[in-house]
């Protein structure tokens, strides 16, 4: 067993931010958050209610990046959030372009993925978040390949999305610099 006897709650504007060493156990509890693994035992509720009962209706609240980003190589950026928004349950608000340029990837709307640098396939797999009306955004490494600049970025719009009542579950090797009153929930997988 990777962990036991964990107990938290994560409510609207705050974000659980798992820590440990590799091998601890981090990404599989995301896996769990995410329905995509089961417990070996527990319950983890959505709205008082277990997800696993839920089942879609619950998948409609989240979004996951997971280590890969899950862009389509041979799709542009454009394309690749054209699917995405067509995917699942989409913002109404918000514009493909806008959602580029708001992760830095303004003038790379019709260049091929596969040409992208690894930090700009990472923005771009962060711009598919918001382009989704998702509450819950999970996050496994979300500021792999991105240089200061990027991640200082990427925390502006994981604040945004706080601020405005969403949650996240992420794991980081990086020491996150929220700049506004955002409530983290920590919680060390190498004590357990």
């Amino acid at each position: 067993m990777l962990f036991e006897g964990l107990d938290f709650t994560i409510n609207p504007g705050q974000a659980l931010v798992l820590e440990g060493r590799n091998g601890s156990g981090k990404t599989s509890l995301l896996r769990i958050l995410c329905g995509i693994r089961l417990p070996e035992a527990g319950d983890l509720l959505w709205e008082g209610e277990d997800i696993f009962q839920l089942g879609p209706e619950f998948h409609e609240h989240i979004a996951y990046l997971g280590h890969k980003d899950g862009s389509k190589l041979d799709l542009t950026p454009l394309e690749n959030l054209r699917i995405a928004k067509g995917l699942g349950k989409a913002r109404q608000d918000i514009d493909l372009e806008e959602a580029l340029e708001q992760v830095g990837l303004y003038g790379f709307e019709d260049v091929p993925t596969r040409n992208l640098s690894a930090g700009q396939q990472r923005r771009l797999a962060i711009a598919r978040l918001l382009v989704t009306d998702a509450k819950l955004w999970i996050l496994d490494e979300p500021f792999t390949s991105l240089d200061r600049k990027g991640i200082e970025h990427m925390e502006r719009l994981f604040e945004g999305h706080l601020n405005k009542g969403g949650m996240a579950a992420m794991t980081t090797h990086h020491r996150i610099g929220f700049k506004d009153e955002i409530e983290l929930v920590r919680i060390n997988l190498s004590d357990r």
